[in-house]
């Protein structure tokens, strides 16, 4: 199955860091705003979706959802259902955090309602990749410079960090208390990152 990826209108300054993340095969859905990001990525729109709101409609000969403006759902997250409609189990999304923040966390909890649907889903910015971690263990490699476990939803229990600087055993996370920021790999190390009940955003950051 192809993986389905999913283009926002948020500024995307290191292209060079998304196009060798793009696979040949790869099924991209631009949502409005996101069409700004096409010749920059050198690749058409599979669909587009949007209000266009911030955006004119291209009116390409390309299938084409328009949104009304008022609307319960973004966007992204209308794309995101769109996407599982169409029988994707991997995502990745692109333009979907910085700017606006409302939209960087709103676009942040779609990582949990497709970690919760069984999908597998990475959200890339300038900086990072973002990704739920929950039912499967997650791993770090050293070539990251720090990595974070944020807890966004609910409580994270039975949490197990091995081959990292800060390590934990059978640790909770709550979203009061994010002492989960700015752990490390050991050199020559990869970290592996469990979590017994609940669900956690594991940020990656990229080395400069």
């Amino acid at each position: 199955m192809k993986r389905c990826v999913i283009v926002g209108g948020a500024k995307i300054g290191r292209y060079d860091r998304i196009l060798p993340r793009l696979r040949k095969d790869d099924y991209l859905i631009y949502c409005d705003g996101g069409l700004g990001h096409r010749e920059a990525l050198g690749r058409e729109p599979d669909l587009i979706i949007g209000d266009f709101d911030s955006y004119d409609n291209p009116q390409l000969d390309i299938e084409t959802i328009v949104l009304p403006c008022v609307k319960d759902d973004t966007d992204s997250a209308y794309a995101v259902r769109e996407g599982i409609r169409r029988g994707f189990d991997e995502f990745l999304l692109l333009g979907a955090a910085g700017g606006r923040m409302d939209h960087t966390l709103g676009n942040l909890s779609l990582l949990i309602m497709l970690e919760r649907k069984g999908k597998k889903a990475v959200l890339l910015d300038d900086y990072s990749e973002m990704e739920i971690v929950s039912r499967e263990p997650a791993f770090v490699e050293d070539r990251f410079s720090f990595f974070s476990l944020l807890n966004i939803s609910g409580l994270a229990e039975g949490v197990e960090i091995k081959n990292a600087k800060y390590p934990l055993h059978n640790a909770g996370i709550s979203c009061d208390y994010q002492y989960g920021i700015s752990n490390e790999v050991l050199p020559g190390k990869t970290a592996e990152i469990r979590v017994g009940e609940g669900e956690l955003l594991l940020i990656r950051i990229f080395r400069d």
